[in-house]
């Protein structure tokens, strides 16, 4: 899984496998897209308007937990933010 943020267009897009077959974009709403395939593979999320997105009612930060291992990392959105005011 890889996920990217462009400030310039305040796009992050969550891409859980690399695009190596047709895909579709459906548009979910104003501000989320999904790639996803044919037979029902989604290749990605496409979140717009991002900054928003990533830190409505949140603490400013990205929990990521491995569910089997309770490991948890965190990282602060604040770099999204300060990248988007440059």
């Amino acid at each position: 899984m890889r996920f990217t943020y462009d400030p310039r267009y305040n796009i992050a897009y969550i891409r859980f496998h690399p695009k190596n077959a047709e895909v579709e974009t459906i548009r979910i709403s104003d501000e989320l897209n999904v790639d996803m395939a044919p037979d029902g593979t989604i290749y990605g999320i496409e979140l717009l308007n991002a900054n928003e997105q990533l830190q409505r009612g949140d603490t400013g930060r990205l929990l990521i937990i491995n569910e089997a291992t309770g490991e948890q990392k965190e990282f602060p959105l604040s770099i999204i933010e300060e990248r988007s005011h440059t």
